[in-house]
């Protein structure tokens, strides 16, 4: 089987193609240009008018699994047009051409779409309401992608892991600071589900496999604080977890409102799948190990340069 997978430099983007490479054949297309990957990579502007078409047309894949997105909610606020035609009018063109194809289409959004202010754990029934920029374009691609093509599967997500540039989840945030012995904050009222971004990238592929359409939430089944979050990667990796303050996100100076108690079930896709998500006690422990193997250093090898200005 062909996978076409976008954003294929990015966190998720990238360790999903990596394990997909092991089964599947990949062709990971990204604005910055990988070498030396175990797959098929090409430097791509994805927002080129007629690219999308191109891409199905060129490379034939039998599925496109879209990972790529403006994904940093400041920088969302700051330039909206793009983060539309990013995060919304893109995946609806790539969701044109896979349904006038034929072939599967993954699209990957957001636990961000919901306000925080449920008391109960948000199901896929629950309505959205999205507080930023961000939010709202991932909310308008979802309804998007879904309308212009009903058999497509759209996953809700948050995911930690590794990454090239070292600067794309909050577990490397906090790894890479408290290693320079740096006071970092961690904000005790924001309630997440992290997954790691490789159980994350596994669950795609079986959902794939299975055939699955329709909107799933696929995160971890634990929820925590970005605090309790911190503290579990110090002392994971021997750090000083003293050195994160606990504090209210209401004292940042983060620019895009945030929702604060993004708990969303996952029992939907755990029935569908028949068995339970992994742990997160289980994903730190392999993110832990990625580390004793050089998996971050392995990732950061790969970028080379963006070639579109």
């Amino acid at each position: 089987m062909r996978l076409l997978i976008t954003g294929a430099s990015g966190l998720l983007g990238l360790n999903l193609s990596l394990e997909a490479s092991a089964c599947y054949t990949v062709i990971g297309v990204a604005r910055t240009l990988l070498q030396g990957v175990p797959f098929e990579a090409h430097g791509v502007d994805l927002l080129q008018e007629g690219m999308a078409a191109k891409l199905i047309r060129e490379f034939r894949p039998d599925a496109v699994l879209h990972c790529a997105a403006l994904t940093y909610p400041d920088q969302c606020e700051a330039h909206p047009d793009l983060a539309w035609r990013m995060n919304t009018w893109l995946p609806a063109r790539l969701a044109e051409q896979c349904a006038a194809a034929h072939i599967p289409l993954l699209h990957i959004s957001t636990d961000a779409v919901f306000d925080g202010r449920a008391h109960t754990p948000y199901t896929e029934a629950h309505p959205p309401n999205p507080l930023n920029v961000y939010a709202h374009t991932k909310w308008e691609a979802e309804k998007a992608v879904l309308e212009i093509y009903p058999q497509a599967l759209v996953v809700r997500t948050n995911f930690y892991g590794w990454s090239a540039s070292g600067e794309r989840s909050l577990a490397e945030f906090f790894f890479y600071n408290l290693s320079q012995n740096k006071t970092v904050n961690g904000f005790t009222d924001v309630i997440f589900c992290p997954i790691l971004v490789n159980d994350l990238a596994r669950l795609l592929l079986e959902m794939l496999e299975r055939g699955l359409s329709g909107l799933y939430h696929v995160l971890g089944p634990q929820p925590m604080s970005k605090y309790e979050f911190g503290i579990a990667i110090a002392r994971r990796f021997g750090l000083d977890e003293r050195l994160i303050r606990p504090g209210s996100i209401a004292e940042s100076d983060l620019k895009a409102p945030r929702a604060m108690h993004l708990w969303l079930s996952t029992e939907k896709v755990r029935q569908a799948l028949g068995h339970p998500l992994p742990e997160f006690s289980t994903g730190l422990e392999q993110f832990y190990a990625q580390f004793l193997a050089g998996y971050p250093q392995k990732l950061r090898s790969y970028p080379q340069s963006t070639p579109f200005s």
